[in-house]
Formats: C-alpha cells, sequence, structure tokens
C-alpha cells in the first residue's frame, strides 16, 4: 500500500509549493495530482513541469493551476485494464490515479516497483504432508521450508505482490499452526495473507469454498511448493487474449527413447523411427479462472484441479494452455528440493 496523500496537492498551492512537495518524494516519481476542495482531480504536474514554467518566466508566486497539465491518463474504479497499464509503464507513465465517477482519487496506483497491477485474487494450496520430502516435513509444513533465505511459500508470495496482487488467500491443514502464526501479522508492504483452514483434506480445489470472499472476477490457484518466474502478467494477457474461461500452466516435457520404434499397422512393420524424442506439455499446478466457475466446485467434497479441468470441458468452457518459458521446480522430492537450493545461488 502506498501512502498516496504525498502525491496530491490542492489547486490553490503555489509552485512553490509544489516544488516543496516534489522534493519531499526524493527518489520517488515525481509527479503530483492537483485536485480541489472536493478532491476532484484536475490534472498533474511534474518536476519537468515546474522546470519549464519557471524557464519561461513564470515566478515561484504562479499557482498550479497555471502550469498543471489538465490532459492526464487514469482508470476507472473496479476497472483495471492490465492491457492499458502495460502501454502506460512502456511510455514511462508509472503513476496512474484510479478515478470514481466523479472523478475523485480513490487510490494511485505506483508501478515503478511492480511488474503490473494484476485484478485477480489468489489461493495457494498449502495443506499437504509433503511425505515424500521427510524427515523435513515432520515438523515443518512443505511450504515453510527454506530456498536460501526465505521459505517456499514466501518466494511465490513475494512474485505475486511484484505482480500488485494484494489479495492472497492460503488453504492450510497439515501442520497449520505454523502457517498461521507465519502469517498473523501483515508483510512489511502492508499485504495480509489470510489463511484458511480445511476441516479435512480436500484435494487441490475442494478448499477454495472455503474462501469467505473473493473480491475479483478472476482467480488464481497455485501449489505453494512451486518454484519458479513465471510471468503472471503474460499470464493474464493470454487468458484475454484468447477470451479463456480457465487458462492451465504448462511446462515442456520430453522424453527420449533410446531404441528405435516400430510404427506397425497390425503385425506388419511400416518403418523405424530411430531413438524418437517425444515432446509433451505437463501440468504446472498454476491454474487461472474465471470466478464464476466456483460453482462447478461441489462444497465439501474431495475434488482436484483436473477434477475441475473436466468440469469445465463437458460444460463447453474454453481451457487453453499457457506455455511457461522460465525456470519451474515442483518441490515435491528431496531431488527438486536439492535442485532449488542450487538454482537460488545463482538468481
Amino acid at each position: 500500500m502506498i501512502d498516496q496523500d504525498k502525491f496530491i496537492i490542492k489547486n490553490t498551492a503555489s509552485l512553490l509549493d509544489a516544488l516543496v512537495a516534489l522534493n519531499k518524494l526524493s527518489n520517488d516519481v515525481l509527479t503530483l495530482f492537483v485536485v480541489n476542495e472536493e478532491g476532484v482531480l484536475l490534472g498533474t504536474l511534474t518536476d519537468g513541469d515546474v522546470r519549464r514554467r519557471l524557464i519561461d518566466g513564470y515566478t515561484l508566486e504562479s499557482g498550479v493551476l497555471e502550469v498543471m497539465n489538465s490532459h492526464y491518463h487514469y482508470i476507472s474504479e473496479g476497472q483495471i485494464d492490465v492491457p492499458y497499464l502495460k502501454m502506460l509503464k512502456n511510455k514511462g507513465i508509472v503513476l496512474i490515479p484510479v478515478l470514481d465517477d466523479t472523478n475523485k482519487i480513490q487510490r494511485i496506483l505506483n508501478l515503478k516497483n511492480k511488474k503490473s497491477i494484476l485484478p485477480i485474487d489468489v489461493v495457494l494450496m498449502a495443506g499437504g504432508k509433503g511425505e515424500r520430502l521427510r524427515p523435513l516435513t515432520e515438523k515443518i509444513p512443505k511450504p515453510l521450508l527454506k530456498v536460501g533465505d526465505k521459505s517456499i511459500i514466501d518466494h511465490n508470495i513475494d512474485r505475486l505482490i511484484d505482480y500488485g496482487v494484494d489479495n492472497i488467500n492460503v488453504t492450510v491443514n497439515y501442520l497449520k499452526e505454523q502457517l498461521i502464526e507465519h502469517f498473523r501479522n501483515p508483510l512489511p508492504n502492508g499485504v495480509k495473507v489470510n489463511c484458511v483452514s480445511e476441516p479435512c483434506f480436500l484435494g487441490t480445489m475442494g478448499s477454495i469454498k472455503f474462501v469467505s470472499h473473493f473480491a475479483s472476477d478472476y482467480i488464481l490457484v497455485m501449489n505453494s511448493d512451486l518454484f519458479t518466474n513465471i510471468n503472471y502478467e503474460e499470464l493474464f494477457l493470454h487468458f484475454l487474449e484468447h477470451n479463456a474461461d480457465m487458462s492451465v500452466v504448462a511446462v515442456p516435457y520430453t522424453i527420449s527413447i533410446p531404441y528405435g520404434i516400430f510404427d506397425l499397422e497390425g503385425r506388419n512393420i511400416k518403418g523405424v523411427q530411430e531413438k524418437p524424442i517425444l515432446n509433451y506439455y505437463a501440468n504446472a499446478g498454476i491454474y487461472l479462472f474465471k470466478k464464476k466457475f466456483l460453482d462447478l466446485i461441489p462444497d465439501s467434497e474431495f475434488f482436484n484441479a483436473t477434477d475441475l479441468i473436466d468440469s469445465m470441458i463437458e460444460n463447453k468452457c474454453k481451457v487453453v494452455r499457457f506455455p511457461l518459458t522460465g525456470y519451474w521446480i515442483d518441490i515435491g522430492k528431496h531431488e527438486e528440493y536439492k535442485k532449488a537450493q542450487e538454482l537460488i545461488k545463482h538468481l
């Protein structure tokens, strides 16, 4: 959460007042939003605007209304337009006001230190026992195992926050008290992680129904034990581009067969494929779907992500694949855990 008041200045202020306000911003985005007494946005003012006006002959006593830019970029409340935000960021515009229908500022988005602002709610699945990682998981839940200097789940949460996600839920079960304690206080950036306790093991998707509220129209569900640098903005834009109902992240999986393989027709050999390489895509454990399809998930029943995929396909929904091109490790076994520990040294 950002302190938006520091970016706001009243329309009665002078250029000197504006310089003082801009100086207080220090290394932040040097932009001010000019508002009237009712809080209605009138224009924007940057440090460059002030410098140019002073060179043109304006004085420090000149009013900000005389020099502000009345043509500004904004987004409407409740309508986060990710392609538009990406376009603005590419142009170097990283401070964007969110306005209500009366043009009053509701909040200010700061993309300077964020990769995007995504209108999604997230559910991280953290209830499993992690049996294949024993004895490491006998007393510690797998999501809290360290990779480098922080836990696996914190790597995922930090990356989600980098993409502007601030509504994060974690479903817990095995050794849940440790996870609840881990997220008891808000994170340093002000984001509060909501822990949701499932009464029994309900599969990848079953526990989602215990999340009390989803603020967004899109839900991202993922395993909390993944170590990946997935680009969540590209995932979301791909979802919109293909008008998907659900997007399943997939990772390349290659099988090399060290023998010649016969192409058969009954008993007859029609040809030989010498040491073929078969390319597939495997489920990466990350799912983005529209909130309205929560109704397909039964209450208090064991229900996996694959069950939801099947159900959506049966209901003629559009389920697409998003190919992940970065790194991805499913920390399910000791070999993967060691691989993640080695990879983090080089990041």
